[in-house]
């Protein structure tokens, strides 16, 4: 009787479980069992474990075989298994060491040839592994970038089950060639999920010519939707855009992602896992270091939106867009249903989606805007433009937007058509983005040296109890503020967004605490009541 034991990783949305894959052999009739909860693809790896050890020059076992992953309670899907599960054999049979494979962690889809392919995953699947005190990673060798971003674990990157044997017997290592044809690579089509290609979503999609990145400069006209895209940017504040069509609102939202700053290296570790649990990142780019940018379309569903799927939930919009920007164009058009759901992540910064198959945490801390046009014909705001749309039917457009959803956005500005004098002028239309992306640079640094030994890092983040006890305004700066809030015009949520809002104006202009000026500019990003605020592009 054999018995050998190999780890591997299997995901729960973005996290990680070790799973010990356990091989036993004993005297009987050939047969393969596995066991411990696996889907429809794992139980398919039977036939492919086969056939790549035998075509990997091994001998395969002619004795009853099982093999158990555990913990049996943990759901286990995909592919990666497959390393772990053949290497449990070999090391049963006795063709690889049961020690030298113990304790090494090994996740990678196996070939019918013994290739090694690539699976989605793997970041958080090797972060699960360190946290868990495993130093020795095997992964497929088109991912073993990805892996090595995790510090302190010793990774090994394969392109076959021959060579990885050879490596654990301490044998010459045989020349894997690659193929060297002109073609895309089929290995790495298991790291991408059909359909996630360049209409993911994931980037602006208003690159027009070759080399051309969209950029602030191009926007005519328009200085309070910039300076309220510039407010937004610098304390990560939900921004809403209404405004007639052909007005600039999708445009301003496609330059939005490129004023934020670059993400740390916690929040770009945190984006790639997501992202490669979710099979849309880039091969060749194993660490995503600028803020992601997710439109989806507004025929998308509430599980599109917040996760779901069929058995365990997969990552939804509001994941993808985790640290970048979620754009919502034509949110009325969106389902209530689904508009609805992205009230608790706008609060929370994490989605928790339960389904039978289990309960999966998502991470959903992203900026989120949204364009809305007056009503269904869009010419409602539009002086002598023939707009006929009933009043009722006005008022039930504009309602779909809910009240509490609303109370969520703390800017929300009017987009003014574009006169011909501003779209005509053939210089000088406004500041480009880098201009733009360095006072937000300046304005984050001075937010996060403020929050210091804090768990948050963005004025969006702090909570109101802290605003209105230790991060203390100016006195006298709140007396607008307040006498909104007694009329109505303001609810309790609605002051605390009014004092983040002002304290990122404050950051903008290098202030060191909110005036009664910045609380002015902040009223009139919020309620669009003109309060006389300088609103001028660089006035903060």
């Amino acid at each position: 009787m054999g018995y050998a034991r190999a780890c591997s990783v299997a995901l729960v949305g973005v996290e990680g479980v070790v799973v010990e894959v356990q091989a036993d052999l004993e005297p009987g009739v050939a047969a393969f069992t596995l066991v411990g909860l696996p889907d429809k693809s794992l139980i398919e790896s039977r036939d492919r474990v086969r056939a790549a050890v035998t075509n990997s020059g091994a001998e395969w076992p002619q004795k009853k075989l099982t093999v158990g992953l555990s913990p049996a309670s943990v759901p286990k899907s995909g592919s990666g298994f497959d390393l772990a599960v053949a290497c449990a054999v070999l090391g049963a049979a006795e063709r690889l060491d049961p020690a030298a494979i113990a304790d090494v962690v090994m996740i990678g889809e196996l070939g019918l040839d013994g290739r090694v392919r690539p699976v989605r995953g793997v970041l958080p699947a090797v972060l699960a592994a360190a946290e868990a005190g495993y130093q020795q990673v095997v992964v497929p060798e088109q991912t073993a970038g990805e892996a090595a971003l995790v510090p302190g674990v010793s990774v090994l990157g394969v392109r076959s089950l021959r060579q990885l044997i050879a490596v654990l017997c301490d044998e010459p290592v045989p020349d894997e060639p690659a193929d060297d044809r002109v073609r895309p690579d089929a290995m790495l089509a298991g790291l991408m999920v059909p359909g996630t290609g360049l209409g993911a979503g994931l980037a602006p999609a208003s690159v027009r010519g070759e080399g051309h990145t969209p950029d602030l400069a191009d926007v005519a006209g328009q200085p309070r939707p910039r300076k309220a895209l510039e407010v937004a940017a610098a304390g990560g504040h939900h921004l809403l855009l209404s405004g007639p069509p052909g007005a600039g609102k999708t445009m301003l939202a496609e330059r939005l992602s490129a004023v934020l700053p670059p993400l740390t290296r916690q929040e770009s570790l945190e984006v790639t896992a997501v992202h490669s649990v979710a099979g849309i990142l880039p091969p060749g780019e194993p660490l995503v270091s600028r803020a992601p940018y997710c439109a989806p379309h507004h025929s998308a569903t509430m599980q599109s939106l917040v996760g779901g799927g069929n058995g365990m939930p997969r990552p939804g919009a509001v994941s993808l867009a985790h640290r970048g920007v979620l754009f919502l164009d034509e949110a009325p058009e969106f389902s209530g249903k689904a508009l609805d759901a992205l009230r608790q992540p706008l609060e929370s910064g994490h989605v928790v989606v339960a389904r039978a198959a289990g309960v999966v945490r998502l991470p959903a801390r992203f900026l989120m805007l949204l364009a809305a046009n007056p009503c269904p014909c869009g010419r409602h705001t539009l002086t002598g433009a023939g707009c006929e749309c009933p009043p009722s039917v006005v008022r039930r457009y504009q309602a779909r937007l809910s009240g509490p959803l609303l109370d969520r956005v703390d800017l929300r500005v009017e987009v003014e058509p574009v006169d011909r004098a501003a779209l005509l002028k053939q210089g000088g239309r406004g500041e480009p983005t880098a201009v733009v992306a360095a006072r937000v640079r300046e304005a984050r640094a001075r937010a996060a040296e403020r929050l210091a030994g804090t768990p948050w890092t963005t004025n969006s983040e702090v909570p109101g109890h802290e605003l209105r006890t230790r991060l203390l305004a100016a006195p006298g700066a709140l007396a607008a503020a307040e006498r909104d809030l007694e009329r109505g015009l303001l609810t309790a949520r609605g002051l605390d967004r009014v004092l983040r809002v002002a304290w990122t104006v404050a950051d903008l202009r290098g202030a060191p605490r909110p005036e009664a000026r910045d609380v002015a500019v902040a009223l009139e990003l919020r309620t669009g009541i003109q309060r006389g605020a300088p609103m001028e592009a660089g006035a903060l």
